[in-house]
């Protein structure tokens, strides 16, 4: 296989493969989907790394089992225990071999099916973990085969799953891709040292090894090589493509866009607060870069809290004044009509009409929307992802504000950036990023940071309670509903787990609905979003009192008079995280406080998570101790953290292989700066394998 088939095939979508529907690829997809990547492909599947190898023992006799291990057993079925009618117990079968008797439990099972699948005096092959129940030995829900003369290796990989897809699924899956990849060999783009003072493998063998069970079971030390080999592949790309599009910044020639200022002086004047340094500092340097004669691409990094709104909406009125546009991209719906709400309040007496722009509009609105846009009559929209669809254009797009930026590709990023001729960009973030990444990871865009709070801020007061103390804390509530505050309470919502958090969230709700009656409302990310809107908007008007939400909340939602977050199983959550959702309070003049509710016994990470929490309001300090307490494998880190999703890298474990992709991606497009050399065609591939493709549109700039 030459390196372009290889690469070719690594790109395929797996719904090629067999055993892969069109029902299943839909379960695949959202297994296996990173953010802005809709199609699941065969290099993602690779990347799709088990969690842990299950061990089994063949036994003889079912009185060589032992408690805790996973067995492989024949039994005879001996006797079937129904449960009375409604009742939640579940259904028992005894089976014995004349050595001992075992009972296999089936919750919510059906007494048809299994009287059918074990009637009694049948033969069968069982297969379980063996635990202990009322003095007997029990296996909860076995495997149950059908042909007795069946055989299970005694080791299996055991990978990630999501609501529906089984292991067997997903590890024929794997097979399939990784077969036809055997024996491949392909030429080197590492440069040779590098390769030899690591010992890491070639990039085909690395891959195999991620899903070698022997490895996997032995955490062994070619597995650790494997993954930092394909890591330091994925990071290269990164940063190669990061290069190209800086280069290209650079050396494109812009156009100045700061006018007049009128509408500045107009904003400035109708403030009824005084800015902080911080944002005059900010300002400053944006409208600075946007008068420069070379395009803009700035990161503006703020707390929460840290009035990053205003220094945006100070660049979007600079862009107005030279009679041009501006568009302002959020991650969510809930989150670009907070932003259009606020912008309409400070422009409407300037004159300018806010547009919105998200999947909710349809028909003759978003038509309008569309037409005006074209024309030039709207001079500002704010939107979700449908900005840089194919059907909008603008006139004369001068700005480009996106806000939450790592909910985005550097991918869409690019994308809103080509509707306009050389268009200025601000990507905002409120999750502040560990200043040791900022620049390797950003190295594209230029940093202003906010790191004051507005004046008359509170710190926010956060204390850490067991929830055996839940009677205190419904107490504390009912003070703070007397003197007429509001509540949040939030509920963890991960992928691994959705439906029993969701179940979790609803029933936490129904029990404070139980307490306090009809001022608590509930909002979670799979209410339609019409529902989800009424309720947001409810608890905004203070009709609802309490809020309970999953993270949806996290960002987008600004309620001056909630001065209460409670963050139930605050365990599970990652710093950066609860940092985060601890911000949607404290943005009043009244004390605010948060409650950290978590379950014992809590792990050493997570008791000094909490330490950290209850000690600092410093989003930067927070950032700065999440990347240091995080290891490999937790696999919330990501998502919470703010930090760019990658298939192989983990950014809060990998920075060193993250500095040294940056040297080699310099040194490589110094020597080689169109990617022409064998090496450099195979960084194209590289570039195309991890989906920063876009960048080789900037091949050739300067």
């Amino acid at each position: 296989m030459l390196p372009v088939e290889l690469f070719q095939f690594l790109r395929t979508p797996i719904s090629r493969l067999s055993g892969v529907g069109e029902a299943r690829l839909v379960l695949f997809n959202k297994l296996l989907c990173k953010q802005g990547n809709p199609h699941a492909r065969m290099v993602d599947i690779i990347a799709h790394r088990p969690l842990k190898v299950l061990q089994r023992r063949a036994v003889k006799q079912l009185s060589d089992s032992n408690f805790g291990e996973t067995i492989i057993a024949t039994a005879v079925v001996e006797e079937h225990l129904f449960p009375p009618a409604k009742s939640r117990a579940p259904i028992r079968v005894v089976v014995g071999d004349g050595s001992e008797s075992i009972i296999l439990s089936f919750f919510g099972g059906d007494r048809r099916r299994i009287q059918s699948q074990l009637p009694i005096g049948a033969r069968k092959l069982i297969m379980g973990d063996v635990e202990m129940w009322n003095g007997h030995k029990q296996i909860h829900h076995p495997t149950i085969l059908q042909a007795i003369e069946a055989t299970l290796p005694e080791q299996e990989v055991v990978y990630p799953l999501t609501a529906g897809l089984f292991n067997g699924h997903v590890r024929r899956v794997v097979g399939q891709v990784l077969a036809p990849l055997n024996g491949q060999a392909i030429a080197e783009w590492i440069a040779p040292s590098l390769l030899e003072s690591k010992h890491w493998p070639p990039f085909v063998d690395a891959m195999h090894t991620l899903h070698n069970a022997q490895d996997v079971l032995e955490e062994s030390a070619a597995l650790t090589r494997a993954r930092q080999r394909l890591a330091y592949d994925e990071l290269l790309g990164y940063q190669i493509g990061i290069a190209l599009m800086r280069r290209t910044v650079v050396a494109n020639k812009g156009e100045s866009n700061v006018g007049a200022g009128h509408l500045r002086a107009g904003l400035r004047n109708a403030l009824p607060y005084t800015l902080t340094g911080a944002q005059e500092r900010a300002i400053a340097q944006i409208l600075a870069d946007m008068a420069a004669p070379t395009r803009m691409l700035q990161l503006l990094q703020g707390d929460v809290g840290s009035g990053k709104t205003i220094v945006a909406l100070f660049a979007i009125l600079a862009a107005i004044e030279t009679g041009g546009q501006a568009a302002l991209m959020a991650p969510t719906d809930i989150l670009a009509r907070q932003h259009a709400a606020t912008l309409e309040k400070l422009l409407t007496p300037l004159g300018i009409e806010v547009g919105i722009l998200t999947g909710r509009d349809k028909g003759a609105s978003r038509a309008r929307t569309l037409r005006r846009l074209a024309g030039g009559e709207l001079q500002l929209v704010v939107g979700t992802h449908a900005l840089f669809q194919e059907a909008v254009q603008f006139r004369d797009l001068r700005l480009a504000v996106i806000d939450e930026q790592h909910k985005f590709g550097v991918t869409q990023r690019m994308e809103l950036a080509r509707k306009g001729a050389n268009i200025d960009m601000l990507v905002m973030s409120a999750t502040p990023i560990p200043r040791t990444l900022v620049l390797t990871l950003y190295g594209d865009m230029d940093v202003c940071v906010l790191d004051e709070k507005p004046v008359g801020r509170l710190p926010i007061k956060t204390a850490a309670m067991p929830t055996q103390r839940m009677d205190e804390i419904i107490a504390a509530l009912q003070r703070t509903l007397a003197d007429g505050r509001q509540i949040y309470w939030v509920c963890p919502l991960v992928a691994e787990s959705e439906l029993i958090d969701l179940a979790a969230a609803k029933d936490r709700a129904a029990h404070l609905q139980g307490v306090f009656g009809a001022i608590v409302g509930l909002v979670h990310g799979q209410m339609p979003a019409d529902e989800r809107d009424i309720v947001m908007a409810a608890f905004k008007a203070g009709s609802i009192k309490i809020l309970v939400a999953t993270t949806v909340i996290e960002v987008g939602v600004d309620v001056p008079n909630a001065s209460v977050m409670v963050i139930e199983h605050a365990e599970r959550f990652g710093l950066a995280q609860l940092h985060q959702v601890r911000g949607r309070v404290g943005r009043g003049a009244a004390q605010s406080s948060c409650i950290l509710l978590y379950k014992e016994p809590l792990s050493p990470t997570a008791r000094a998570r909490l330490s950290i929490m209850r000690q600092s309001n410093d989003g930067f300090i927070i950032a700065e101790e999440d990347l240091r307490l995080r290891g490999p494998g937790e696999m919330l880190g990501v998502k919470q953290s703010g930090l760019p999703e990658f298939l192989f890298a983990n950014l809060e474990t990998d920075q060193a292989l993250l500095a040294a992709a940056k040297d080699q991606a310099t040194m490589m497009l110094a020597s080689d700066p169109r990617l022409e050399t064998p090496t450099g065609l195979l960084m194209r591939e590289l570039l195309r394998l991890f989906q920063k493709d876009i960048a080789l549109g900037y091949i050739g700039a300067g």
